[in-house]
Parts: structure tokens; sequence; C-alpha cells
């Protein structure tokens, strides 16, 4: 690598700085406040050794956390990064305890949503069985009104019927009274014969009897 300038190490240290400088790559010399906080708290020696013992594509992304740690080391000298690994992980704890009750409210809104879907539910179907049970009581209601009707239309000839034995049973009581006219009209005559003969004497009716007796007796048998 040929630098026409140098790097901010080599800028800092006052040397020339050579083709294969394995700190000019990532401590350029436009950003000199970078590698005097690292060189700062870890040394100019510790980085060398660190970026050489690691691969290449892992070397920038070491530079970076060196910086980042050294920035907050020169920012907070007793806490350094950990404070700020300390704020993160608290931030981090009320985070996850947030996510924890948002997913139990969800949890009980769902429960909620369902349990009411379900009440719901269950008064449809309730009113549902009661409309049901309206148009079963209307249809019968229908029913009875019709059966009714027939009835009603039916009624002549019941009437006609019951007319009918009345007639029968009035010809009957007709003709018991006419019996019984018949017999008291029998009665009264054998009553007025009978007041009739009151007047004869009593020797006509035993004569009679006798020559009765008599024209009997002398019948004889052929």
């Amino acid at each position: 690598m040929s630098n026409s300038t140098h790097c901010a190490a080599c800028k800092y240290f006052r040397r020339r700085c050579p083709e294969d400088c394995i700190l000019a790559p990532y401590f350029p010399s436009n950003n000199p406040q970078r590698f005097s906080c690292v060189h700062k708290i870890f040394g100019t020696s510790n980085i060398t050794r660190m970026l050489e013992i690691l691969p290449v594509h892992q070397r920038a992304t070491a530079a970076n956390c060196m910086y980042y740690e050294a920035e907050r080391r020169v920012e907070d000298p007793v806490y350094g990064c950990v404070k700020i690994i300390e704020r993160l992980e608290k931030e981090k704890n009320e985070m996850q305890r947030e996510l924890a009750k948002t997913r139990s409210q969800l949890v009980f809104q769902c429960a909620l949503n369902a349990q009411q879907q379900k009440q719901q539910h269950q008064q449809m179907i309730e009113a549902q069985v009661q409309q049901r049970e309206q148009s079963w009581f209307a249809t019968q209601q229908q029913k009875n009104n019709a059966g009714g009707a027939h009835v009603e239309k039916g009624e002549p000839s019941w009437l006609s019927a019951s007319q009918e034995q009345e007639e029968l049973e009035r010809t009957q009581v007709d003709q018991v009274g006419q019996f019984n006219w018949l017999s008291e009209n029998q009665e009264q005559e054998q009553m007025n014969v009978t007041v009739f003969y009151q007047g004869e004497p009593s020797s006509l009716f035993s004569s009679n009897a006798q020559e009765d007796s008599l024209g009997w007796s002398n019948m004889k048998p052929c």
C-alpha cells in the first residue's frame, strides 16, 4: 500500500508510514481523534498485535470495537462502556417486561373477544329458537283457526241432524199422546156403555147368561 501521506498512527508518532502499515486502513490521517483515543486506552503495540492475529476480514470490526470502547472510557473513566451496557441491559429488561405485559393483554383481549363471540352466538341461537317457537305457535294457531272454521262450516249439518232428532222425538211424543188419547177415548166409551147398562135389570143379564149356558150345554159332539 503506497501512501503519499502518513496514516494517523505514523503521523502521531511522526514517522514514515510504510507501504504495509497495518494501521493505515483503519486509522486514516483525516481522523486523528480516532487513533488518539485508542492509543490512549490500549496502546499502539497492543492494537498492532490484536490486528495481526485476526483475519483480514475481521480487522475492521476489531478496530471499530476498540475505538468505541476507548471513546466510552475517555468519557467515563470509571465505568466506560460498562455503563452503556448496563443502561442497554436495563432498557432491554424494561422492553421485555413491556412485551410480556402486552402479550398478556393481547391474550386476555383475545379470550374476552372469544367469550363475547360465544355469547353473541348463543344469543343468536336462542333468538333463532325463539323465532322458530313463535312461528310454530303461529302455525298451530292458524291450524286451530282453520279447524274452527271447518267446524263452523259443518255446523248446519249438525244442526240439521239435531233438528231431525228433535222432529223424531216430537213425532214419537205425538204418537204416544195420540195413543193415550185413544186409550182415554176407549175408556170413556166403556164407561159410557157401563153407565148405559146400569139402568137395565140384572135379570136380563142373568137370563141371557142362562140361555147361553143352556145353549152350550145342549150342544152335542158330532
